[in-house]
């Protein structure tokens, strides 16, 4: 899983233990990239990752001219924009199930279904006559949807402050796992906190984080636990100054989950995640454990 992090993320192994296509892809980036600080040139790295994001989705394009034989079917199913404006996919399989004869493709050209008959699926005009419809909804956009409308319940701190009304204008914690005036409330989410692929991969690094604060203080003598005001406070501004959203980059993209359906402006900097980067973000928690002091806690009876 370490393996796995660092070459994720644009580091150096001496072996892929795991060699799939997220390793692939990122491999292929990280391969432009200079490896000395003073060589690195922003606008040479920029142009060098786009002509790379497009050969690669110019592969993706191909495929599909590849697999599927009707050339207006593969021209709509072809994706043009860059890679990571969306979830990455590894498997296209599904590419043959449009040489079926009972098969059609129907191309909204981007507006989508307009209404839902009883009996129908109208788009573009048209009435699709359906026995079955199967929703694929997606992922609901945990940067934009407040922390509590997702975990389903509010949750009431000191002086009956609610979470929501705390975080109303964006998360305030520390470290992305507590947060000030909650004694003994942990969150573990991607909201300033490390952002990977493999999202397990950072639960079990916050765990980890968490599992130690809970052993060292209860070691201590103590059941309660939360960050102070003042290191609450240099966290949420190290999560601002480090802030990486290339928001015209996400502009740039279609519609979709990673850039608020093509909103991006309107995402709050205080949701995002460590703009230093998943490594980063580990050492950090790890360097923190090592030194032992409960550096910037505040324990209670």
């Amino acid at each position: 899983m370490d393996n796995f992090h660092v070459l994720t993320s644009g580091g150096e192994q001496d072996e892929d233990l795991v060699a799939d296509g997220w390793t692939e892809i990122t491999a292929k980036l990280a391969a432009i990239l200079p490896r000395a600080a003073t060589d690195i040139d922003p606008k040479a790295v920029a142009a060098a990752m786009e002509v790379a994001d497009f050969r690669k989705m110019e592969e993706i394009r191909a495929r599909v001219d590849a697999v599927v034989r009707d050339p207006a079917t593969a021209a709509a199913l072809k994706p043009y924009y860059r890679m990571f404006c969306k979830r990455p996919c590894f498997h296209d399989g599904y590419l043959d199930v449009y040489n079926r004869p009972n098969v059609t493709l129907v191309d909204t050209r981007g507006e989508g279904v307009t209404e839902l008959r009883e009996d129908a699926v109208v788009a573009l005009g048209t009435a699709y006559p359906v026995d079955c419809v199967v929703f694929a909804s997606g992922y609901e956009n945990e940067w934009a949807v407040p922390y509590t409308e997702r975990a389903g319940f509010d949750v009431v701190g000191r002086d009956g402050v609610r979470l929501s009304e705390k975080w109303a204008d964006g998360a305030r914690t520390y470290q992305g796992l507590l947060t000030h005036g909650f004694p003994n409330f942990f969150v573990m989410s991607k909201m300033q906190s490390g952002l990977h692929v493999n999202v397990p991969y950072m639960l079990n690094e916050q765990s980890k984080h968490i599992a130690h604060i809970v052993a060292a203080v209860r070691h201590a003598g103590h059941r309660v636990v939360g960050p102070t005001a003042d290191a609450e406070r240099a966290w949420v501004d190290t999560i601002r100054k480090l802030a990486n959203r290339n928001t015209d980059f996400a502009e740039s993209c279609t519609p979709g989950l990673f850039n608020n359906e093509g909103d991006p402006r309107r995402l709050s900097i205080l949701n995002s995640s460590y703009g230093g980067g998943s490594v980063e973000f580990v050492s950090v928690l790890r360097q923190w454990r090592t030194a032992g002091d409960l550096a910037d806690l505040e324990t209670g009876p």
